[in-house]
Parts: C-alpha cells; structure tokens; sequence
C-alpha cells in the first residue's frame, strides 16, 4: 500500500510475477503502476507490505539486480554516450574494464559504434532510446522493467529490440512490461495484471482472459447470395457484406446450430471463425465498469 496524502495510488495490490516471465502490468493513467514501480526498484517505500524478488524482501541492495527503463527517459543530454554508459554501468557494480568490453559489445550489436564520442543530444529520439535500452540491460538484471520501451522508435528498431527482449527473457530475465499499447500485450506478454484507481481489477494469462471475455461472435464466410433477412430467434446479425456476415449467437445457442440454421437456408459456407475479443477491448470494458 502506498498513501501520498489523501490519495491512496496502490491499495492493496497483490501478484506473482513467474520466474523467467513477460508480465505486462497494465492501467490508465493515475491508476498507480508508476508508483508500484517505484517501490519494486526502491525508489520509494511502501507503507505496508512487501516485495519479494527471488523469495528475499527487497533492499538497498536490490537494484543491482533490477533495470528499469522509465517513460520519462533520464539520459544527460551533454554528456557523451560512451562515458555516459560507463558511468550508468559503473553505478550498477561494474568494473571499468566489464563495462567497457559490455559496452562495446551491444554498440557492434546496434551497429552503433561510432556513437561514443556523441553527446546524447545530437541523436535523434529513437537512437536516444537505444542508447537508453543499453543502460537498462548492460549489467544482465535479474528483473527487467520496462515502461512504454518502444516509444520513439521505428518499425525496423522496434523489431530490432523487441529481439533483444525475447533473448534476454529466453536466458533469464524475467520482464515487467507496461503500455497503453494493447496489441503489443497481446503480442509479448503471458500474464498480465491490469489496475485502476489503484487497485487490481483483473488478472491472469492472456489467452485466458481473452477466453472468459469471448462474446459468441463468429464471422462467416459464404459463396452466392443470403436470403434478404435472416431471421432466428437464437442470433443476431451485426454485421452484413457481400461475402461474410458477423452474427452474435445467444446463450444456450451452438455454434454447431448456427452452422445448420445457416445450411438449412442454402447458403455455401467457405469459412468459419470465432471473433476473440482484443486486449484493447477487454481493458476498456473493465476500466469503463470499475469507474462507475
């Protein structure tokens, strides 16, 4: 728990990262992740409770063993890159000579080294961010946290270091990922917790979720032409074009029946398909609800 004043940012919140895991922790603005971050990195206490990590209440000790990336990025805009590293790895418990050779190793990696003599200013926002991702990851953290990583950056450099965190988590690192975008949750994480005004109001494995939300919505692909009005009682028809339809099947109704009902009417079927509901959706829908 955690109270700034008369406003309580993390109120009760309770949750198991995996070992070895990509868990995107996920809200609205204000809803308190920022600050539930900054009691996992020590940043800030909490008023109540603990953290764990690897079984063993964090300590001043903790954030060598922590990278945290923040959406506020925190880089010394006049300092040059490769000293700026030096000093950031140092920081961490490198040796000089670790964060050299480490150093050098992720700027062939990015194809980057003539990068060291620049100051953090003549780069642009993206090649800022890759730069910023290299202090996060240098000293090989245990627990990876990044808030919105693939801010500023283009298509090829976010493929670039959406490699590095799948490598990073294949090898270890288990990652705290938070975004607003939901398409990238869908597409990186396996469990997430999802908060608002502080509290967790949803949580579990994606695909689960994704499961329990589903709305009995299938699209249908056919051939020739549907009656002019299909009408059953078990189904509704949201949506009607020249070679599909999206129907809503009511409960108590089969998919299995909605097939038949739709041959019985002589329409050529060729394909099929379930319509999962989006994380996009599913956050809306809960934020939407527990707000009211």
């Amino acid at each position: 728990m955690k109270q700034y004043h008369n406003h309580r940012a993390v109120d009760g919140v309770s949750f198991d990262v995996r070992k070895q895991s990509i868990f995107g922790l996920l809200g609205p603005n204000g809803a308190g992740k920022t600050s539930l971050i900054r009691i996992i990195t020590t940043i800030t206490g909490a008023d109540e409770g603990e953290v764990l990590i690897d079984g063993q209440a964090i300590n001043r000790l903790t954030p060598m063993d922590i990278g945290y990336l923040p959406e506020e990025r925190g880089l010394y805009k006049k300092m040059k890159v490769g000293d700026q590293l030096m000093f950031l790895a140092q920081l961490k418990g490198l040796s000089k000579i670790e964060a050299k050779s480490k150093i050098d190793k992720w700027f062939e990696k990015f194809e980057i080294t003539d990068w060291w003599n620049k100051k953090v200013d003549e780069l642009s926002k993206g090649m800022q961010q890759k730069v910023q991702f290299i202090s996060t990851v240098m000293h090989e953290p245990k627990l990876l946290i990044l808030d919105e990583p693939f801010s500023g950056l283009d298509p090829i450099n976010t493929n670039l270091i959406k490699d590095e965190i799948y490598r990073l988590n294949k090898e270890g690192t288990s990652i705290i990922f938070s975004t607003h975008r939901m398409e990238q949750v869908e597409e990186i994480c396996e469990d997430i917790v999802l908060m608002n005004q502080g509290k967790i109001i949803l949580e579990g494995k994606v695909d689960q979720i994704k499961e329990d939300f589903k709305d009995n919505v299938y699209k249908i692909g056919f051939k020739g032409k549907l009656p002019s009005q299909l009408a059953n009682e078990n189904f509704k028809v949201l949506e009607d074009k020249e070679d599909h339809v999206i129907i809503k099947i009511n409960e108590g109704y089969s998919s299995n029946a909605l097939l038949q009902s739709l041959i019985s009417e002589g329409i050529q079927i060729n394909s099929y398909q379930e319509i999962m509901p989006t994380l996009n959706e599913i956050f809306i829908k809960k934020v939407g609800s527990s707000n009211e």
